[in-house]
């Protein structure tokens, strides 16, 4: 049992305490509340010395968080949402007034001339295909100047052969990888693009691979050199886990199009499903031909229920996003702290929401993701397990006890059940449950052994002595 001190007994604070006695029993009763919820004393206190660093950080991704407030709020301001934007249409939709306002609300934030933002885009792999199939035709060819795609873009690509795939229409593929050190192999690049090289496809984040998330900033040096190359070549970027990490967007770094999913950083975690593309007027035409039919382009699709969803979210994105980020640099910090890679590290920039922990085996990586689904406000009591998940060569764990099925803003980790066996968490709608939600995957950690319990208070002790540590 966990040693406690003593509190008033009908459990609120002394009005009649000074300051700093009143802080020193909430701080006091918020460490109680960890012990109740499972987490034991050495772990608390080893996180609480861990965000004792980080404070200058929160300030930082503060300020993001509110000029990306204070850029979607001049947007829905500035295209008049009205109370009727919030209704849904049924049947074609068409006329559809709050579904075309949210459209012009995204281009507007993304300082885009169109985009597409639709509850039946079903995925963030949806939307790049609509993407690529709205905007490639046979014989012509599609280029990756950033190494591979995340894993479920194979079978669409053709990569892995896959009934309906881009191959199969015959689209051409080129791949140029990252160097060592995951700059750009600019020379490769230069040698393949070609004459019926139409798209680049620049994937932001690192999936489940262990290269460096892309900046706007690089992926603006990388658009530049390849609009020299060939002026004409439609930039793509895969948008996905990224949005509001900084104050600019890759549209804002000369991308002709962006893509991502509603159940990610945009859709602030209130939405149901979706998905979005945001870019020049013709590729984004072309994608919304593709998602209904030719003639019919973004003329119709019913929004039905899901607007005000779509809305608020929208708003509160930039703060859910931050929220997001605090999780992902305690975890950095905290795994980093007791000697585990991680990626970005613990004082790197950050470009997404992603954070990769190398656990090293499948135990470690199974009990992370245990932890974090015991920590979920939704089936907590359910048991994570290694599956064939559709799009994904080997098996993957995943842990999302989300409102929001699959939702990755919400708190949640997953896998591949592969070398070098790392882990990959992302999201959090608020600060305090992405903390606890860490917290809870090196408790988890610690009971079934994957970590010691002194090494733990080591790792504290070092943070509180620096001087003692690598003696």
């Amino acid at each position: 049992m966990e040693e406690r001190t003593e509190a008033p007994t009908d459990g609120r604070m002394n009005p009649f305490t000074d300051d700093h006695t009143e802080l020193r029993l909430f701080r006091t009763a918020l460490r109680d509340a960890y012990l109740d919820m499972g987490i034991s004393g050495g772990v608390y206190a080893y996180g609480e010395a861990v965000l004792g660093r980080l404070r200058e950080r929160w300030k930082q991704i503060d300020c993001v968080a509110e000029q990306n407030q204070l850029k979607v709020l001049d947007a829905m301001r500035s295209k008049k949402v009205s109370e009727a934007c919030l209704l849904g249409t049924t049947g074609y939709g068409y006329g559809d007034l709050g579904r075309d306002t949210l459209e012009e609300v995204y281009a507007a934030v993304f300082h885009t001339q169109a985009a597409l933002v639709r509850p039946q885009i079903t995925c963030g792999t949806h939307a790049l295909a609509l993407a690529l199939f709205g905007n490639l035709r046979p014989g012509e060819e599609l280029l990756s100047p950033a190494g591979k795609p995340y894993d479920t873009m194979e079978e669409v690509i053709g990569i892995r052969p896959s009934m309906g795939s881009l191959a199969e229409y015959g689209i051409a593929y080129r791949q140029v990888d990252l160097l060592a050190d995951g700059s750009f192999d600019y020379e490769k690049i230069a040698a393949n693009i070609r004459k019926n090289t139409k798209l680049a496809l620049i994937q932001r984040s690192k999936g489940y691979q262990a290269r460096p998330t892309l900046s706007v900033r690089r992926i603006r040096d990388l658009i530049r050199f390849l609009k020299q190359l060939k002026p004409g070549l439609i930039c793509m970027v895969d948008n996905c886990y990224g949005e509001f990490v900084e104050t600019l967007e890759p549209s804002d770094a000369g991308a002709d199009l962006v893509a991502g999913s509603l159940i990610k950083n945009p859709g602030g975690g209130l939405a149901p499903t979706g998905g979005y593309l945001a870019g020049r007027q013709d590729c984004v035409e072309n994608a919304a031909r593709r998602l209904t039919a030719p003639g019919l382009g973004k003329e119709v699709g019913a929004s039905m229920g899901v607007l005000r969803d779509f809305y608020q979210g929208f708003f509160l994105a930039p703060t859910v996003t931050a929220s997001a980020l605090k999780s992902a640099v305690f975890a950095a910090n905290l795994y980093e702290g007791l000697g585990f890679a991680v990626t970005p590290g613990g004082s790197s920039p950050r470009y997404d929401i992603i954070q990769a922990v190398r656990l090293g085996t499948p135990e470690g990586v199974c009990a992370f993701c245990e932890g974090i689904q015991a920590a979920a406000p939704v089936d907590s009591h359910v048991v994570p397990r290694p599956w064939d998940m559709p799009g994904y060569d080997v098996p993957v764990i995943m842990a999302a006890g989300a409102f929001t099925a699959g939702s990755s803003i919400e708190l949640s980790a997953d896998a591949p059940l592969r070398e070098p066996y790392a882990v990959y968490f992302q999201g959090g709608l608020t600060w305090p449950h992405g903390k606890f939600g860490i917290l809870r995957s090196l408790q988890s950690l610690v009971e079934k052994s994957v970590i010691l319990p002194e090494n733990v208070e080591k790792a504290e002790d070092n943070l509180k002595n620096p001087s003692k540590e690598n003696p």
